[in-house]
């Protein structure tokens, strides 16, 4: 009974606005991969758009050693913070309503990974 319900809330997800997020992260991460420098921030862009294509059914699992910390770190401090923040506000909206809450707590696993990217795998459950 789990499959069908994670299939509803991402079809429910993309055509609500998901598909639209995933294009333009996908979008982003190309232009920053034009560049020899951008090509690691292009790459967290790319796992952004692939965990809101789909964002029932995967969970996102971090690890990385201290390199990945440290990158993190400058991430969190000119990118990270604004994205997170961004998500935070759509899942606490989305959270107003009950039917809504599953989309805030997707929110809320996307936030996390907008500030803490670098290391972080996407898993299917």
């Amino acid at each position: 009974m789990i499959e069908p319900m994670r299939l509803l809330g991402n079809i429910l997800w993309l055509v609500l606005g998901g598909l639209a997020i995933a294009i333009g992260w996908a979008i982003v991460g190309l232009i920053l991969c034009v560049t020899i420098v951008g090509i690691p921030l292009g790459l967290q862009a790319f796992k952004m758009a692939g965990l809101t294509l789909t964002p029932f059914g995967s969970t996102v699992v971090y690890g990385g050693g201290i390199g990945s910390t440290l990158v993190n770190i400058l991430w969190v401090l000119f990118i990270g913070w604004w994205m997170a923040v961004a998500y935070l506000g759509a899942g606490l909206l989305n959270c107003i309503t009950i039917i809504g809450i599953p989309f805030g707590l997707q929110s809320f696993k996307m936030a996390k990974l907008a500030l803490w990217p670098f290391g972080a795998r996407i898993v299917s459950l």
